[in-house]
C-alpha cells in the first residue's frame, strides 16, 4: 500500500508505504513501527529500511497466531550486522597507508617523478623513431626505483631526526608516534633493496654505481658518525649532486642507452642539469629557514641558524633569480637551440613570481607560516621548470 503527496509543484512527493513480514514462530513477537529517513544520523545504520530522502516507511509485523501479547515501543532494527559501526581492521590498515604516504615525504616524490618523467620525454622527443613500446616497463620500473631511492633518503632521515622533528616537524609519521621505528627500519631496508635490484638487472652497472653513490650520499647525510647534514657545506652539496646532477644525468643517460644510443650532452639537458643543480642548493639552504627553531635547540649548525632566515631567504631568492637571468640569456643568444618564445616569457613570469614571494614573506615580518608558505613556493617553482622542459 502506498500514499503519496507533493506540498508544493517544487518539492518531490512524499510516499508513505505499509509492508507487512511475516513469520512462523507462534510466540509474542510485537507489532513494531519503525521510522526511518535517508537524513537521520541516529538510524542511519537500518540502511535496509531506507529509500529516498523524501520518503519513509511503516513496517508492522505480524505473526501465525493471533493470541499473542503486544509490546507498542518495541523497535525492530532491520540490519544489526550494519549497526557495528567501522571495521577496526580496515581503519589500522588506513592509517598505515596515510602514515606511510607522510613518511615518503610527497612534495619530494612529486619532484622526483617529475624529473625524471621530464627528462625521458625529452629524450623521446629528440629520437622518436627510436620508440618501442616494450620499453615502456623498463620506464615505470627505473621511475619505481627512483622513488625508492628517495624514499630511503628521506626516511633514513626521519629516523635519525625523532627528536628535531618533535619540534620543527610534528606531523611527521615517525615523530607524531603513527609509525613506530621498527616500521620505518622495514620500510626503508626494503626501499633500498628494492631500487638496487631494478637498477642492477635492469640498467647496467654504470647506472648501478650511480644508484648506490646516490644511496651512499643520503646515509651519510643523515647517520652517524658521518651526520653531513650538520655541516652546511656538505649538506648543500650533497643535495645538489643527488637532486641536482645524478637525477638528471642518470636518467637521460639511461634512456639513451635503453633505446640503443651512446650518451651524447644536448643542449637543453646540459641546460636543466646546471639549472636544477644550482636550484638544489637553494633548496638545500632554504629547507632549514623552517626548522631554525629545533636546529638552535639541538645545536643543528646550518645557514639559517648561522646567518639568519632574512638573509638566507634573500640569498635563495637572489640564487634563482640568477637562474632564471640565465635562461633568459641562453635563450636570446641560442634560438637554434631553444624556444625562445617560450623560454623567455615563461621564465620572467616565475622570476616575477618568485619576487613577489619573497616581498610577502618581507612584509610578514618571517612569521613561521609565511617561511612554510615561501619553501613551498620555492618547490612549486622547482615541479614548475620540470614541466615546461620537454618543450624548451
Amino acid at each position: 500500500m502506498e500514499l503519496s503527496f507533493a506540498p508544493s509543484p517544487s518539492s518531490s512527493p512524499l510516499r508513505i508505504r505499509f509492508s507487512h513480514c511475516t513469520t512462523t514462530k507462534p510466540s509474542s513477537f510485537p507489532s513494531s513501527i519503525v521510522t526511518t529517513t535517508s537524513k537521520s544520523h541516529s538510524l542511519s545504520s537500518l540502511s535496509q529500511c531506507t529509500h529516498s530522502s523524501n520518503s519513509f516507511r511503516l513496517y508492522t509485523c505480524s505473526t501465525s497466531s493471533l493470541n499473542f501479547h503486544r509490546r507498542p515501543n518495541s523497535i525492530w532494527a532491520c540490519s544489526q550486522a550494519e549497526a557495528a559501526g567501522p571495521d577496526p581492521v580496515l581503519a589500522k590498515v588506513s592509517d598505515f597507508k596515510d602514515a606511510c604516504w607522510r613518511f615518503l615525504r610527497p612534495h619530494t616524490i612529486r619532484g622526483t617523478a617529475l624529473g625524471s618523467t621530464a627528462l625521458v620525454t625529452r629524450a623521446l622527443i629528440e629520437n622518436s623513431h627510436l620508440i618501442k613500446w616494450t620499453l615502456l616497463f623498463k620506464a615505470f620500473s627505473g621511475l619505481f626505483a627512483l622513488l625508492c631511492g628517495n624514499g630511503y633518503i628521506v626516511g633514513i632521515n626521519q629516523i635519525y631526526d625523532i627528536k628535531i622533528d618533535k619540534v620543527n616537524k610534528p606531523y611527521l609519521p615517525i615523530a607524531a608516534g603513527d609509525l613506530s621505528v621498527k616500521s620505518a627500519w622495514l620500510l626503508v631496508i626494503f626501499f633500498a633493496v628494492a631500487g638496487l635490484l631494478i637498477v642492477a638487472f635492469n640498467f647496467g652497472p654504470f647506472i648501478t654505481s650511480l644508484y648506490s653513490l646516490g644511496l651512499f650520499l643520503g646515509t651519510i647525510y643523515s647517520v652517524p658518525p658521518f651526520r653531513m647534514k650538520r655541516f652546511p657545506v656538505a649538506a648543500f652539496l650533497i643535495i645538489a649532486t643527488v637532486r641536482g646532477f645524478l637525477l638528471n644525468f642518470g636518467v637521460y643517460y639511461s634512456t639513451r642507452a635503453a633505446l640503443g644510443l651512446q650518451f651524447e650532452w644536448s643542449a637543453p639537458v646540459a641546460f636543466i642539469t646546471t639549472f636544477v643543480t644550482l636550484f638544489a642548493l637553494v633548496i638545500a639552504i632554504t629547507k632549514d629557514l623552517p626548522d631554525v627553531e629545533g636546529d638552535r635547540k639541538f645545536q643543528i649548525s646550518t645557514f639559517a641558524t648561522k646567518l639568519g632566515v632574512r638573509k638566507i631567504a634573500f640569498l635563495g631568492s637572489g640564487l634563482l633569480l640568477v637562474n632564471y637571468v640565465g635562461s633568459i640569456l641562453a635563450a636570446s643568444f641560442m634560438p637554434e637551440a631553444f624556444r625562445r618564445s617560450l623560454m623567455i616569457p615563461t621564465h620572467t613570469i616565475l622570476a616575477l613570481g618568485l619576487i613577489f614571494q619573497t616581498w610577502v614573506l618581507e612584509q610578514a615580518s618571517y612569521t613561521k607560516e609565511a617561511i612554510a608558505n615561501y619553501y613551498r613556493f620555492i618547490w612549486n617553482l622547482f615541479y614548475a621548470e620540470y614541466i615546461i622542459f620537454p618543450f624548451i
